[in-house]
């Protein structure tokens, strides 16, 4: 607990690559509160919605705060002892590629670093991947490609100094809002600024856009390399930085000519739409290409990163102010883990595996007994290493790859046999957790210390303000523990995170003059009292240096033997006409429907973290399918039913999303929920594990599913004070909210005795007091049970969609209700006098809900502005401002009155 007066601690949010810094606040009885850090120059205090939730999931329910062996409790010296024994004694029976670390960019580059050195440096395996594979490897492979190294060339400043943002799959409103709020105040503040948005669905991100190009799924090779042939065709290359500064210019042309009409029959987009587009492009110098997971996850996310480079390399537009290409990471600490190798493919300090030089230098400053000699198996590879019982022991830290992997349902089956599975989490119970022999507890945000990288090569400090609780410890001193007990004593004799990133410095200028571009030296002397007060800054921070050299290579200065950039011709370019030629399939076909995984605007990967906020988990509460309306109706899928999704043996249940936003013979999918929140709806057990040959990534955005409807008898909606212990119900989905959780129920038969399954789920309670309703012919059923003023639940059950008002019956579990129009409102589902129903909640940030902001709209509110004056919807994240607009547009009458 804490003591004295408040206290501030500045640290950085754990959720995605764009790295805000956060005031954590910590009153003295304990209780925290956050805020964006003013000073932080990856946000200016901005937060998103998820970042100011985050109070809200620091909790203790649900931690593994002790380690377990095989379902017991024990203590670390028991599971530390088995884990070196087992792994040691698998290296020397079988050999080191028997073994592999999968390890997540929620880690701290120290926890990353740590394990790098542990796996290729002293098991002398490169088995270490990460879920960072799933993210980012195409944008690292295509760096590498064309700049010899894996270098982001501009930074956030240039989204403000541009005259064009061209956004290729990269949902920023929902995914990386802080950016998204950026770009739109730039947009506010400067209309010339011009929006080009590239993506299958039209986002709430498109909702800003000057222009939104509906391309086919994986148009975008095509797109660009046209792009490339018009820029070359009109006279708007840059003969002058071609030539001093890249290499294969005229191979890339060459193969990549292609016809305006060719280009618009692979991509969907109108030859005017393309011309409207490529002329926009190459008539504006101030031009940065924004791109994320709709890139990457792809069979040919390398290919399509080198076509964007491609563009920027033949105009000079990189590393200039206000015009780059521009990679943006989807996890906390991707970058972190790429800049210590913590990828198969990859050795620390943004040194080659494949280069023996390298390798012999990072064995010698490791004064390591081996470094590994080729890459490792990338995470795909892995899983199915492990499935075929090439690898023996894995160690999972940080993720939760049951849920997150392709064909996720065979990642469960591999772990399920494999001989011996450590997993080292913060949460007790995950898909993952449960097929792990040996349970470590590690250190949450709020408890860790280290340092993450951020999108624009910004490293901050992420600094503890809570104690550690149980027995957990920060990942990187279990592995050096861990180490040290397989022999490694003198590599792992680390006491402090401090020390780790001394080394990790210290290891980035090591013989490093100039040839590598990260380089952090100038931290290498740091202590304790250093390390505490280091200041966020961007590499590269060279000894001797004062500041970090924010942009590269608009002078050139690659990292390619020849120093030069490299055009990449695209493997489809490469291959001839024929590819060019295929049409991407507009409507369902045999296979099905085109299957698209993504994020929503207020989870975050598997709700380990964000399940926890009741607030997050109320604008989108259940998973859904996004469907366009002429599929839904050739499908005999009605708005609000539900849709089971499939793919061979693996199957998904969730709710018909039915809008003109998605793409004919196409769907989206969130991939958040998992067997802790929902029945069934792990997505990505039907994604085939299907990889970009030079990146190891999987396509996650291009699986095929078959839909069609689930033929329920009944719906139900529940509220409950407690969470049940189980639901017996063919569908559910659960969510937390404020005094309790909200379910979605349906059943493929309709229960004989609804009154018993009621108490049953609202915890067996007796002598509780009962009020009922129930419409036999109707099949209609309505139940709440109170104790004494306090709603232990209500259930409602409707032979289709259950329509009541969710949103007020959720806050009648923090209500009291002491008077019987109370309770009879409750079972009514409608607000008693002097209540009110604030319909859906748009606005996560401050609760605000549909009818809410229609009664602003009807008072006379018809702008975003003067609605968020009225309500303060969209004032904090933006992220809903989108939303708020399409009610404003829906609502033209109602507000004229």
């Amino acid at each position: 607990m804490a003591t004295g007066a408040a206290h501030d601690v500045k640290t950085t949010c754990p959720y995605c690559g764009v790295g805000c810094g956060v005031i954590a606040t910590v009153t003295p009885d304990g209780s925290v509160s956050v805020s964006g850090d003013p000073e932080h120059p990856a946000n200016f205090g901005r937060l998103c919605s998820k970042g100011s939730a985050l109070a809200e999931t620091i909790d203790l329910d649900g931690r593994l705060l002790r380690p377990h062996i095989d379902g017991r409790p024990a203590d670390w010296d028991e599971a530390l002892d088995l884990v070196a024994a087992r792994f040691a004694s698998t290296i020397a029976e079988h050999g080191p590629d028997s073994v592999a670390f999968y390890v997540s960019g929620q880690l701290l580059t120290e926890d990353y670093y740590v394990a790098n050195k542990l796996m290729k440096g002293f098991i002398g395996s490169a088995n270490i991947d990460t879920n960072s594979r799933l993210c980012m490897a195409s944008s690292v492979a295509g760096h590498r490609r064309a700049f010899g190294t894996d270098t982001v060339p501009g930074n956030y400043e240039d989204l403000e100094l541009a005259d064009l943002i061209v956004l290729v799959g990269s949902n920023l409103a929902w995914c990386h809002p802080v950016l998204y709020q950026r770009i739109a105040a730039e947009k506010e503040r400067r209309p010339s600024l011009k929006i080009v948005v590239i993506d299958p669905r039209r986002t709430m991100t498109a909702d800003i856009a000057d222009m939104h190009l509906a391309i086919s799924p994986d148009g975008d090779v095509a797109l660009f390399g046209g792009l490339l042939s018009w820029i070359a065709n009109t006279g708007a290359l840059n003969y002058s930085y071609i030539s001093n500064f890249t290499t294969g210019a005229a191979q890339a042309l060459r193969f990549g000519a292609q016809d305006l009409r060719a280009v618009s029959r692979k991509c969907g987009i109108a030859p005017s739409q393309l011309i409207e587009f490529y002329s926009l492009f190459t008539r504006t110098e101030r031009t940065v290409t924004v791109y994320s997971q709709g890139v990457n996850q792809s069979e040919t996310g390398t290919d399509k990163v080198n076509a964007i480079i491609n563009c920027h390399l033949a105009t000079g537009r990189i590393g200039k102010p206000g015009a780059s290409p521009f990679s943006v990471t989807g996890q906390p600490n991707a970058m972190g883990g790429r800049e210590v190798g913590g990828m198969a493919n990859m050795l620390a300090a943004h040194m080659d595996i494949e280069n023996e030089t390298h390798r012999a230098r990072v064995q010698r400053f490791w004064q390591a007994p081996t470094v590994a000699t080729r890459p490792g198996r990338k995470a795909v590879e892995m899983f199915e290493a492990i499935g075929q019982g090439h690898i023996k022991a894995v160690w999972i830290a940080g993720t939760n790859p049951v849920d997150s992997m392709p064909e996720a349902d065979r990642v469960r089956a591999a772990l399920a046999a494999c001989p011996f599975v450590v997993v080292s989490d913060v949460l007790a119970d995950t898909d993952t957790t449960r097929v792990a022999h040996v349970l470590l507890p590690a250190a949450a945000w709020g408890e860790k210390d280290g340092t993450v990288t951020n999108s624009e090569r910004r490293i901050s400090r992420q600094r503890p303000f809570l104690p550690l609780p149980g027995s957990a410890r920060p990942d990187w001193d279990i592995m050096a523990d861990v180490a040290r007990r397989m022999g490694f004593v003198e590599g792992f004799s680390y006491t402090t995170a401090a020390e780790v990133f001394a080394e990790h410095a210290a290891l980035s200028a090591f013989e490093n003059d100039g040839e590598r571009d990260f380089d952090i030296g100038a931290h290498a002397g740091i202590d304790a009292v250093g390390y505490e007060a280091l200041a966020p800054f961007q590499w590269p921070q060279r000894r001797g240096a004062v500041t970090g050299t924010e942009r590269f290579f608009a002078a050139g200065g690659f990292f390619t033997p020849e120093g030069k950039g490299r055009f990449v011709a695209p493997r489809e370019a490469r291959a001839g006409a024929a590819l060019l030629a295929k049409l991407p399939a507009q409507e369902p076909t045999d296979q099905g429907f085109i299957l698209n995984t993504g994020r929503v605007r207020d989870h975050w990967h598997t709700m380990t973290r964000t399940g926890k906020s009741p607030r997050l988990s109320q604008h989108m509460a259940e998973p859904f399918v996004e469907i366009h309306p002429d599929d839904a109706a050739q499908s005999g899928i009605a708005e609000a039913s539900l849709v089971r999704l499939s793919k061979g043996p693996a199957q998904a249940i969730a709710r018909a999303l039915i809008t003109n936003r998605q793409r004919r013979g196409s769907v989206f999918v969130p991939m958040h929920w998992n067997d802790q929140f929902a029945s069934n709806a792990r997505i990505d057990a039907l994604v085939d594990a299907v990889t970009d040959p030079v990146s190891g990534q999987p396509a996650l955005k291009q699986a095929r599913a078959s839909l069609a409807s689930f033929n329920a008898a009944a719906y139900g909606f529940a509220v409950v004070a407690r969470k049940p212990a189980d639901i017996p119900a063919d569908y559910w989905a659960i969510a937390r909210c404020t005094g309790g959780w909200r379910l979605e129920l349906a059943f493929g038969q309709a229960k004989d005795d609804w009154h018993a399954f009621a108490l049953r789920l609202f915890g067996g309670r007796e002598n509780v007091d009962i009020l009922a309703y129930n419409d036999v012919g109707a099949g209609r059923y309505r139940i709440a049970a109170f104790d004494g003023a306090a709603l232990l639940g209500a259930l409602f059950i409707a032979p289709q969609p259950v329509g009541v008002a969710r949103g007020w019956l959720v806050e009648q579990l923090a209500t009291s209700h002491d008077l019987q129009r109370q309770r009879l409102a409750v079972l009514a589902t409608r607000p008693s006098a002097g209540q009110s129903d604030k319909g859906a909640i748009v606005c996560s940030c401050f609760g605000v809900g549909s009818n809410e902001i229609a009664a602003a709209i009807a008072s006379g509110c018809r702008t975003v502005k003067a609605v968020g004056d009225a309500t303060q919807a969209g004032t904090n994240c933006g992220s809903c401002r989108a939303e708020i607009k399409g009610i404003i547009d829906a609502k033209p009458l109602q507000a004229a009155e």
